[in-house]
């Protein structure tokens, strides 16, 4: 993934009413190998991965990279939220350039319907939006999880485009320049 451009990282954590968007730490490893082998979070991205095989290749101090924040209820993590620059590679693109900001997000199952990933994802997308104003973010999911389109759908993404990626219709989006309410 291409470096999100002349953006300081880290920032100083962010906090929400709930929540504390941060930088990663080697004590996070532990819920970085669960969030990668637990079916249902991959349910929708190809699967979990082994936990031997994620033993072994989680570093030491996963997801320390310009654009990953941990996701922090009460000192715990319960997910991570992702800005990362699209692979121009993959379908779905809003410039012929491409390298848009891709918004990516992954939680445990104990987090989920509690609108911890609206909450989280929002603040990460006002920071970027302080960051780099006036640049576009843009999403992609899988027509099939219904979480994540609603999710999409409450953060101000409207449908670009859809298309045939991973064996499974794939939706792709972009922020509207108006962020939605409630």
């Amino acid at each position: 993934m291409a470096e999100l451009g002349p953006v300081a990282w880290p920032p100083a954590p962010i906090r929400t009413e709930r929540l504390v968007l941060r930088e990663s730490e080697a004590r996070d490893r532990a819920a970085f190998i669960e969030l990668f082998a637990s079916p249902e979070v991959r349910t929708y991205l190809g699967g979990p991965r082994p936990r031997e095989e994620l033993e072994r290749a989680v570093p030491e101090r996963p997801g320390r990279r310009p654009g990953l924040f941990v996701i922090e209820l009460d000192g715990a993590v319960i997910g991570t939220v992702t800005l990362d620059r699209r692979d121009a590679e993959r379908p779905g693109h809003l410039r012929p350039d491409a390298g848009e900001a891709e918004l990516g997000y992954l939680f445990l199952p104990e987090a989920w319907g509690r609108g911890y990933a609206a909450e989280a994802c929002a603040a990460a997308l006002d920071w970027f939006a302080d960051a780099l104003p006036g640049e576009p973010v843009v999403l992609c999911t899988q027509t099939a999880n219904d979480r994540s389109m609603r999710l999409a759908a409450k953060l101000g993404f409207t449908e670009v485009e859809r298309f045939e990626e991973f064996g499974a219709e794939q939706w792709f989006g972009v922020r509207s320049p108006v962020t939605p309410s409630g």
